[in-house]
């Protein structure tokens, strides 16, 4: 866990805003099958398949895997530069993501991705600090951190959980 108590009363303010919100549908699944954002901070540690949904430029949608961190409240991935998630992303940053472990666990996310470090102009504030994460969490080869990688970090507008059994987690 590597929030702030500043981040975790933010996430949880989004997780309670984003469910009161929600339709009576998804409340009713969600109702006593969700965590707080502390529980949420503890579960979610290390590398969390997420699916990552995009738009193309003709308004059609796409979705493909990628490695996410949850750090500091927020979903972090990677990919190629060359990706055509990169390119949709780095064009119409809006985003969604799932992770889903089998029927335990579900964390949905609707929001505006940030590019951490950028070919040209200035990386993200914190870009040294996650740089030094995901070095220590690949190995400090693993890519030419430079060139061959971006990273977004997906900021949320919307979050929810459902998670029947946290005990499992």
């Amino acid at each position: 866990m590597r929030e702030t108590p500043e981040e975790l009363a933010e996430l949880q303010a989004l997780l309670d805003t984003s469910l009161a919100g929600s339709t009576q549908h998804l409340r009713s699944i969600v109702a006593g099958a969700t965590t707080d954002a502390g529980q949420l901070t503890r579960i979610l540690t290390g590398m969390c398949t997420l699916a990552v949904s995009t738009v193309t430029a003709k308004g059609e949608p796409r979705i493909s895997g990628a490695d996410g961190h949850f750090l500091h409240g927020t979903w972090c991935f990677g990919t190629a530069r060359s990706a055509a998630k990169a390119r949709h992303l780095a064009a119409r940053p809006a985003a969604s993501v799932a992770h889903l472990r089998g029927e335990d666990l579900g964390v949905f996310t609707h929001g505006t991705v940030e590019i951490l470090n950028p070919l040209d102009g200035e990386p993200a504030a914190d870009w040294p600090e996650l740089l030094a994460y995901f070095k220590e969490f690949y190995g400090d080869n693993a890519f030419d951190w430079e060139k061959e990688v971006v990273y977004f970090r997906l900021r949320p507008h919307w979050m929810t959980v459902y998670a029947p059994d946290v005990t499992k987690l």
